[in-house]
């Protein structure tokens, strides 16, 4: 059976599924669009955060700076000033949080066949050589990454490695701390 080579991307199956960014000309420059891979999972918990800015956040702060302005003169009010960088941000937060899962690629793993290769959304059991302890991490997108929880950036170096591989292979992670080898054991699509 041939091997699944991952395609320049390097970070999903042939089914579609890339995040290498896609360069679009316009008027004879380079505009960057980039798709941004999420989990079904990590997709909803930004819908989760958006909603809560919007409904419980946003109006919260309204109603502060509404307070802090009936206290009087401005200039010298810092509930006021506070209520305003607040806004300031849950709006920013906002306005990422759309763009995000506007441009985002939004993948199930329980969907993918890679036949067994670590691609993105691969929960995989792996061992360091060197010390011979086993860990297991789910490769997601940068805004799910949480290593308490097993789950590692799609960008991390120990991701990168592992893209492409398959039960049995070493992978070897150029870390800060220096190369490090971790065989991988199993790849599953949870």
């Amino acid at each position: 059976m041939d091997r699944w080579q991952p395609p320049d991307a390097g970070l999903f199956p042939e089914n579609g599924f890339t995040s290498e960014i896609d360069f679009k000309k316009i008027n004879g420059s380079k505009s960057i669009m980039s798709t941004i891979p999420l989990t079904v999972v990590g997709a909803e918990k930004l819908r989760a955060e958006l909603q809560e800015l919007k409904t419980v956040q946003r109006p919260a702060v309204i109603a502060a700076i509404a307070e802090a302005r009936a206290h009087g003169d401005l200039s010298e009010n810092a509930e006021y000033e506070a209520a305003k960088d607040r806004q300031g941000f849950i709006e920013g937060r906002i306005a990422e949080l759309e763009s995000k899962l506007a441009n985002a690629q939004v993948i199930d793993p329980a969907l993918l066949d890679a036949d067994g290769a670590c691609v993105f959304g691969a929960t995989i059991d792996l061992e360091d050589i060197a010390s011979a302890t086993t860990v297991t991490y789910q490769i997601v997108g940068d805004d799910e990454a949480d290593i308490k929880e097993g789950k590692i950036s799609i960008s991390s170096p120990i991701s990168r490695a592992l893209i492409g591989k398959y039960p049995g292979d070493v992978a070897e992670v150029i870390a800060p701390g220096g190369v490090r080898e971790y065989e991988i054991l199993d790849v599953k699509y949870v």
